[in-house]
């Protein structure tokens, strides 16, 4: 395994997971109403980070069985509950140089904005995402960081994989790269929506649907709306964000 980068090299040393998990949430912050989720996934990047830091040069990153941090993640939730935002954050704060997301970096800057090299995101562009784009996507996966800490692929709707192409995906997911992370999203680990067999390899991180008062919160904090408003537009908005934003934005 080639060496952590010059630019990671010279990055402020990693916060310790203890400061990491009492830092301002960062990336995190509009995962509103999933503090178990967020504290998992922040645990699991300061571990990550820590693993990085312990790799002997030209090695493999320190593999800890006991670790919060494994190669391949699920996570499931209603819609709305923010599936592919958490996906995201994650990716940001394992790309983060100092592994807590902290939102400022160049890694978490342009993880979040959809830019970074070494993070890639899977959306089906019709009904499925089929077994060419898949093959086409783990053989690139495999390859080495080309600046970032990981190799991260998103796959926003796992529950749309062919059969085929979820075989691809598993061969993966058993054999990983190591320094290759897998998110996937889908609404639950039901075996219509991930095949049992992908399920067993992933850590599943389970989010909920946000209390309205949490929905209200991030419109008034994120968006500027009066709180009056934003209290009224999250109330049928059924812990929607995506819902009650347009809802608060509306005069009528």
């Amino acid at each position: 395994m080639p060496d952590v980068s010059a630019a990671e090299a010279a990055a402020p040393e990693t916060a310790a997971p203890s400061e990491a998990l009492t830092s301002p949430p960062g990336v995190f912050a509009d995962l509103v109403g999933q503090d178990d989720a967020v504290a998992t996934l922040r645990r699991a990047a300061a571990e990550a980070a820590a693993q990085l830091r312990q790799a002997a040069p030209g090695g493999e990153p320190a593999a800890d069985p006991g670790a919060g941090m494994t190669h391949a993640w699920i996570f499931t939730g209603p819609p709305g509950s923010g599936r592919s935002l958490a996906a995201r954050a994650f990716a940001a704060a394992l790309q983060c140089a100092y592994g807590t997301g902290c939102g400022t970096c160049p890694g978490c800057h342009t993880t979040m904005a959809g830019t970074h090299a070494d993070v890639r995101l899977v959306a089906p562009e019709g009904l499925s995402i089929g077994v060419g784009e898949m093959r086409a996507l783990v053989l690139r996966a495999a390859s080495t960081p080309s600046g970032g800490r990981w190799q991260v692929v998103i796959i926003s709707d796992a529950d749309r994989l062919t059969e085929a192409a979820g075989n691809a995906l598993l061969k993966a997911v058993e054999e990983p790269p190591p320094r290759t992370v897998f998110l996937l999203c889908a609404p639950s680990t039901h075996p219509d929506d991930v095949s049992v067999t992908i399920r067993s390899r992933c850590r599943v991180v389970p989010l909920r649907q946000p209390a309205p008062e949490a929905v209200a919160e991030v419109l008034v904090r994120r968006d500027g709306i009066a709180p009056d408003v934003a209290r009224w537009a999250a109330a049928p908005a059924q812990g929607h964000v995506g819902r009650a934003r347009p809802l608060a934005g509306d005069p009528q």
